[in-house]
């Protein structure tokens, strides 16, 4: 299974909040950052090197419109989902978030259920476009173009689908190993004509595409009987 998603929770509301982060932790498909306030949420966000896989974000807080906040994220071109609570569902209430930027609009009360389902609708939406991007090592990569950024070096570096799918799902996994027996059925289906020998010949070749030193992995790690990838590369290894 991918390792847990981080979900920024900004909501100063501390009964609601704690909630949310128990709902979200119960599965283990969630990792759960808490901000009760604007200003909160800036600091967990401007944290070095800091994955936000989505935001629920509160409309009412201590120090400002979520609206608002919303929208200066957008300028800012942070474009990971995010979802907006709001104690009103009047029409022009819920059209001012969705013009701010935000990609759904939930009224409070709520089913919990239902908001993870919405979450979990966003998170697939927003990886299948052309705004998802993922920091691997130099990289920046983007799958649903299937290609590797290097800004230090302006070059791009392309992907076959199957390439590009296996670094999805090991960037999913976190830093947790996957077996060749579960990655290759996540990536090929349960294809009983594709064998383990297919994933590792696609892994060799991917090395040789992104590793610096293909013989010396530093970005995709063989480990725990099966693959790990390490997106802070060889600095990592180093520290």
């Amino acid at each position: 299974m991918p390792g847990p998603r981080p979900i920024l929770i900004v909501d100063d509301d501390d009964t609601l909040r704690q909630l949310l982060v128990e709902q979200l932790k119960l599965e283990g498909e969630f990792d759960p950052i808490e901000a009760a306030s604007v200003a909160e949420a800036k600091e967990k966000l401007a944290v070095a090197d800091v994955r936000v896989d989505s935001i629920i974000l509160d409309v009412t807080l201590p120090d400002g419109d979520g609206r608002d906040f919303c929208a200066e994220l957008r300028r800012q071109g942070i474009r990971m989902p995010i979802i907006i609570l709001t104690g009103s569902d009047d029409e022009a209430d819920v059209v001012r978030g969705l013009d701010a930027g935000a990609n759904d609009y939930v009224a409070k009360p709520f089913r919990i259920a239902e908001l993870l389902a919405r979450l979990r609708a966003q998170l697939r939406l927003f990886e299948n476009s052309e705004d998802a991007v993922f920091p691997i090592g130099p990289y920046l990569f983007r799958p649903s173009s299937k290609v590797l950024q290097e800004p230090a070096k302006n070059r791009r570096i392309r992907l076959t689908e199957k390439e590009a799918a296996i670094l999805k799902y090991l960037y999913r996994a976190g830093h947790r190993p996957i077996a060749r027996q579960v990655l290759l059925n996540e990536v090929w289906g349960y294809n009983a004509a594709v064998t383990t020998h297919t994933l590792e010949t696609h892994i060799y070749r991917l090395r040789q595409k992104i590793e610096p030193d293909p013989a010396n992995a530093s970005l995709l790690l063989t480990e725990g009987g099966g693959y790990r990838l390490n997106p802070e590369g060889s600095e990592t290894l180093m520290s």
